[in-house]
């Protein structure tokens, strides 16, 4: 078990330089150290991408199938150069719109610079420049690309607080900083530009129609399927589910029925405000959002509400709004569907 240091940065979130311990951090990662940063879609497990053993460590510490590459975390666009063969205008199109923010381009792989397991055997690479001031300026200051799945076990809820990775992570990596909650809530956009016209490949809260906005037509409206080899995270294999047995439920718009389950006070409901005078006075309720249009919110929220979930002994079983579909849903509902392992009810509790 590591002896896992943690730098409390809140009050330098935008004078990160001035931390007293900020060197210290920024040579472990130079040292190939697995560091846990924050960005504004969740917290990542962070290492430098040249190093082979490092990058071997962010698998082993999260416990993640050596298969599902990582994703790849940048300052700069020149930086591109030294591991991408070519990129073409339409996606620097997309990277000047977006860039820095939650959205991962797919490029195809120039060999010999990142150590070859952080792609997972593929020809091509995941990319993003975070927007998080403090992951910017690490970033800027190390001066190497960092490789950081989220920081959480393979499986669980992704980490949007410094409490949710210190949970599933102390002990386990070299350091955790402690910074403040995620704005975004969910995993960056994944798009694969390896191809035209291109494909989501993991949807996030860049939506298909923003993309679409600032390149009209070039986002083909299917849905990547990877049943064998995934080219970006979250495609395959079981992600974002809590411990408590966990149900979608499509519909709430009338009182539920008391006798549709014997013990409501071991049910939990994850609702916008909205719906919960639908709920029965002795179910546990925790609120995603306002009402079902505040996307925003519910996004924000959603990994919280599984971690606050898991955290109540008494609740043995959960329901979650699934929200309606929509564009601006779909990577709700992603998230929501395999936190959930696809089950859904429409209207048997009402």
């Amino acid at each position: 078990m590591l002896n896992t240091k943690i730098w409390d940065v809140r009050d330098y979130t935008y004078r990160l330089k001035d931390y007293p311990h900020f060197e210290e951090i920024i040579q472990m990662y130079q040292e190939g150290k697995r560091i846990v940063l924050p960005t504004e879609t969740v917290y990542g497990l962070g290492g430098s991408a040249l190093n082979e053993q490092t990058v071997k460590g962010i698998y082993e510490a999260k416990g993640r199938p050596s298969d599902n590459p990582l994703i790849i975390h940048i300052y700069d666009t020149q930086q591109l150069d030294n591991f991408v063969t070519s990129i073409s205008e339409t996606t620097l199109k997309l990277m000047e719109a977006f860039w820095p923010g939650p959205i991962t381009f797919i490029l195809p792989l120039k060999k010999g610079y990142l150590c070859e397991r952080v792609t997972g055997g593929l020809n091509s690479v995941a990319v993003r420049m975070p927007s998080h001031p403090v992951a910017r300026y690490i970033l800027k200051t190390a001066k190497i690309p960092i490789a950081a799945p989220s920081a959480n076990l393979s499986g669980r809820p992704s980490p949007t607080t410094f409490e949710h990775t210190y949970e599933d992570l102390n002990g386990r990596v070299d350091g955790i900083i402690h910074s403040t909650p995620s704005d975004a809530g969910l995993e960056s956009t994944v798009i694969d530009c390896t191809s035209f016209p291109y494909r989501i490949a993991r949807p996030g809260t860049i939506t298909r129609q923003m993309l679409n906005e600032i390149l009209p037509n070039s986002i083909d409206d299917t849905v990547i399927d990877m049943t064998e080899k995934p080219i970006a995270p979250g495609m395959k294999y079981k992600h974002y589910a809590p411990d408590t047995p966990l149900v979608l439920i499509e519909h709430i718009g009338n009182d539920i029925r008391e006798d549709a389950h014997d013990n409501w006070n071991e049910v939990a409901f994850i609702i916008p405000e909205s719906l919960s005078k639908y709920i029965p006075k002795a179910a546990k309720t925790i609120i995603l959002s306002r009402d079902e249009f505040d996307i925003p919110n519910a996004n924000k929220n959603l990994y919280a509400a599984l971690h606050q979930l898991d955290e109540l002994a008494e609740i043995k079983r959960a329901y979650m709004y699934s929200y309606p579909v929509n564009g601006d849903t779909e990577a709700l509902r992603n998230r929501m569907t395999k936190a959930a392992n696809h089950q859904v009810v429409k209207d048997e509790l009402l």
